[in-house]
């Protein structure tokens, strides 16, 4: 087969104790119907199958799922690295003694901004348990990163956040844009906001920062620093266009596969793993065409005349898609074109 799998994003459940403006998979209520125990554990052997190496698992609230624990277990027998992404409201001792036991590789935890602007998005309270997840993960050695959404309002507050944030035992801060996809698309959050605003910020602090700071894929693309502006120190790491259905995919929590579970909308549905496996779908020639069928005439507007278009193909699917209905031209790339070749 052409295309390896390397990496999963899995939503376990829509169930989540929030609902929170820009959620772009409306969580909050778990769907009618989703994977069974025995589906899900089927899922992780197909995955092992397939030569998968990494399962990022989020939600909804992964661990508002009753069976997260036998999944992550399955996982781990399996061979498969799991990380985690939550918003940190349920912890106690004994789920991040459950996650240490598991040898779960890291968790995530979503702050987005100062706690007036962090608790205005999600719910009153909600900043203070974060804090307290992030602390009590550490303390007990699991590797902690923090994920912040961007929009026009907090961006303006990263300075802020570094300041809250430089202090604690984090391994990795990453910067990602809100997209209006879910409830984002509500008009409730001021999505659009200059992506050169979150670049010049990185660039400012990350030789300082301890710990990697980067912008996420949905970000950027081919400034002057691109090689060092997603966490890596070294300056070589650079974006080579969105991998959806090229190395990884997503899984909804009723069986739905896309090439990114970023792609939230049923037109990028693949197939579903109650009808198909999940070989039978990865290894479909007519799949996830979008970017296997990728060809430099698809770029459209300044895409479509910028010099390194061919290495970052338009950049992320999802945040072109729900930004402006067109795959292949990014309306908020932050690299400067001379107008003339425009």
């Amino acid at each position: 087969m052409k295309y390896r799998l390397n990496s999963i994003v899995w939503e376990i459940t829509l169930a989540c104790c929030f609902s929170c403006k820009y959620c772009g998979s409306s969580g909050g209520r778990a769907r009618e119907n989703e994977l069974t125990t025995e589906e899900c554990l089927s899922v992780v052997k197909q995955l092992s199958e397939l030569g998968c190496k990494r399962v990022n698992l989020i939600g909804g609230e992964v661990f508002m799922r009753k069976d997260w624990e036998e999944i992550v277990r399955a996982l781990r027998d399996a061979g498969l690295r799991v990380t985690i992404i939550t918003n940190g409201f349920l912890f106690g001792d004994a789920l991040v003694d459950t996650l240490k036991t598991l040898q779960v590789e890291s968790v995530a935890v979503s702050i987005d901004g100062p706690k007036d602007v962090h608790d205005k998005y999600r719910q009153e309270g909600s900043f203070q348990r974060a804090d307290q997840a992030i602390r009590v993960l550490t303390e007990a050695g699991i590797p902690v990163s923090v994920i912040s959404t961007l929009n026009a309002e907090n961006v303006k507050r990263l300075p802020e956040m570094y300041r809250y944030l430089e202090p604690l035992p984090i391994f990795a801060w990453q910067l990602q844009a809100c997209s209006p996809m879910g409830n984002a698309a509500n008009g409730g959050v001021p999505w659009r906001f200059s992506f050169r605003e979150a670049v010049d910020f990185v660039e400012r602090h990350r030789r300082e920062a301890p710990f990697a700071l980067g912008i996420a894929d949905n970000i950027g693309y081919y400034t002057e620093t691109e090689g060092s502006l997603r966490g890596v120190q070294n300056g070589r790491f650079r974006f080579t266009g969105c991998r959806a259905g090229l190395t990884s995919l997503g899984i909804d929590s009723v069986g739905n596969v896309r090439g990114c579970e970023s792609m939230y909308d049923e037109r990028f549905n693949e197939g579903n793993l109650r009808e198909k496996s999940l070989r039978e779908i990865w290894e479909d020639e007519k799949a996830f065409s979008y970017n296997r069928g990728f060809q430099k005439k698809f770029l459209t507007g300044k895409c479509a005349s910028c010099s390194v278009s061919a290495y970052c193909a338009g950049g992320c699917r999802s945040y072109n898609w729900f930004t402006h209905g067109k795959l292949y031209e990014n309306i908020g790339c932050a690299r400067e074109i001379p107008e003339e070749k425009r």
